[in-house]
Parts: structure tokens; C-alpha cells; sequence
């Protein structure tokens, strides 16, 4: 296989990859917990039975004014990094800014590992990207 001289062409590549699908599952867990809040369907089937049998049945309805406050705090700054992580990811693919990618790629943390990796295979390729920066 012949090199053309560019051996980190795919770390940069894969740094933006990681972090669309860090990004994408930002979003994805993100609408879950906020389609908590929507649907009362959704909350009882995913909350579990009451605690103590002398407990209600509906004892989670209790709870219902606290709930979203704390989904909303939780699921929307998720799915605005998750936003941000797709649009650094496709920056650092088409190789336009550092400092977007690498904010991209940071914003994609949340999602462990892949966060991790897409921070260190951006920072590694910072000389990869257009002069214009």
C-alpha cells in the first residue's frame, strides 16, 4: 500500500466520526429523557411499581411537578451538545476550523469514550486543518 505522506489523515477522519456518533447519541438520550416530560404513558411505563405495598398505585404522580424540572435540566443541554458535537464532527471531516472541531469534540465527553477519543485524535491533527483558522 503506498503512502502519500499524510499518516494522520485518519485520525482526523475518525476523531470527526467519533464524535457524529458521540453527538447522535447525545440527541437520542437526550429526546428519551425529555420525552419524559410529554408523555405520562411513557412515565409509567418506565417508572417502577410503588415502593412500599402500602403505597398507591399512581404514587409517581406524586412526584410529577419535580419531575420535569429536573428531565429538562438533564435532557436539554444534552441535546445542545449533541448538537454541537455533529457540527464540530463535520468540521473536522471536512477539515475548516480547529477551534469548532475541537469544541465538537469536547462537547461529544459525554458519551465516554468515544468523547475521549475524538478530543485526542482532533488535537492531534491540528496541522491538518485549512491555514485560514
Amino acid at each position: 500500500m503506498a503512502s502519500n505522506g499524510n499518516s494522520k489523515g485518519g485520525l482526523l477522519t475518525a476523531g470527526g466520526i467519533l464524535s457524529i456518533i458521540g453527538g447522535a447519541l447525545e440527541i437520542i438520550s437526550g429526546g428519551v429523557v425529555v420525552a419524559l416530560i410529554m408523555s405520562p404513558g411513557l412515565r409509567r411505563m418506565l417508572l417502577p411499581p410503588p415502593p412500599m405495598p402500602w403505597m398507591p398505585p399512581d404514587w409517581y404522580e406524586h412526584f410529577i411537578p419535580v419531575m420535569p424540572t429536573w428531565l429538562i435540566i438533564v435532557g436539554v443541554p444534552l441535546i445542545v451538545l449533541g448538537i454541537i458535537a455533529i457540527v464540530g464532527g463535520v468540521s473536522a471531516i471536512r477539515r475548516r476550523s480547529f477551534g469548532v472541531s475541537l469544541a465538537g469534540a469536547i462537547c461529544a465527553l459525554p458519551s465516554v469514550i468515544l468523547g475521549i477519543l475524538a478530543v485526542i485524535f482532533v488535537a492531534l491533527s491540528k496541522k491538518e486543518f485549512v491555514a485560514a483558522d
